[in-house]
């Protein structure tokens, strides 16, 4: 095992209260799924997970150090996320189709792009997952890949949960004619989103 049982044991912990607390990814999961059922609840996971990889890769490669060598990426990134996330909320009040009746894959783009969008996911995953790994072992790549794999099996398993039940919950509501609701209720969720990733520092 590359990676040491104890400091496993305590990753394994402090991961999954992580993922079972509300954050904007879930939220924004949540969010995918009411507009665009299970399916698009699944896509919007991937994407998240997707990004999640790319994160945990910058981290091992050590590139989040360049926010710290130039604070203006940090800033520039954050703005670019905070921007998209309000456009999909502008989207989703304006569009008259539901998320259904347009291209699912969509969700899993949108899932990507949000989360590759914030830098603070990679100062996070760059300050969280060496907490865990034990330079002593070697492997350093293989610990890391490790953790990340779990990281990405536990974002299937809570937020793609919550993808899929908040298809079916949009599902049924959808069929109670309110689906204009839904849209205008899930781009207040992406606005909001945006503007408190703009609005942290």
């Amino acid at each position: 095992m590359p990676v040491d049982q104890h400091l496993l044991l305590a990753f394994l912990v402090t991961t999954a209260i992580a993922m079972v607390t509300p954050g904007p990814d879930m939220l924004f999961i949540l969010g995918c799924g009411m507009r665009g059922g299970p399916k698009a609840g699944l896509l919007a996971t991937a994407g998240v997970a997707t990004s999640e990889a790319i994160h945990v890769a910058v981290a091992a490669a050590g590139l989040a150090a360049l926010f710290a060598a130039v604070p203006v990426a940090f800033t520039v990134v954050r703005v670019a996320g905070a921007a998209y996330l309000v456009y999909l909320g502008v989207q989703a009040i304006r569009n008259r189709k539901p998320l259904v009746e347009r291209k699912s894959d969509r969700a899993y783009l949108s899932g990507l792009l949000t989360n590759l969008l914030n830098p603070k996911m990679v100062t996070f995953t760059i300050a969280f997952l060496p907490q865990f790994i034990d330079p002593a072992r070697g492997h350093v790549w293989l610990q890391f890949a490790v953790l990340g794999a779990i990281m990405i099996v536990f974002e299937f398993l809570v937020d793609g949960t919550v993808g899929v039940l908040a298809g079916r919950v949009g599902g049924w509501v959808r069929r109670e004619k309110n689906q204009r609701r839904i849209e205008v209720a899930t781009g207040g969720i992406f606005i909001g989103l945006g503007i408190k990733l703009a609005a942290d520092r």
